[in-house]
């Protein structure tokens, strides 16, 4: 496994408990659903950010 599959899926764990906690808090569903939205577009955008092999130097 990829250290980008890796770093993705503790993201959607960690993004799946707090949407459960938020639930459980009464949070209404349409708010839940935009920070899940949005913690998913920061994951990927932090996996690629980690995970991309750096530019080869130029000559």
């Amino acid at each position: 496994m990829s250290s980008f599959t890796l770093y993705l899926v503790g993201m959607l764990i960690l993004i799946g408990g707090l949407a459960y906690g938020a639930h459980l808090a009464g949070l209404a569903p349409q708010w839940i659903a935009v920070g899940v939205v949005v913690l998913l577009g920061l994951g990927i955008v932090k996996a690629v950010a980690r995970t991309r092999r750096p530019d080869p130097p130029a000559h």
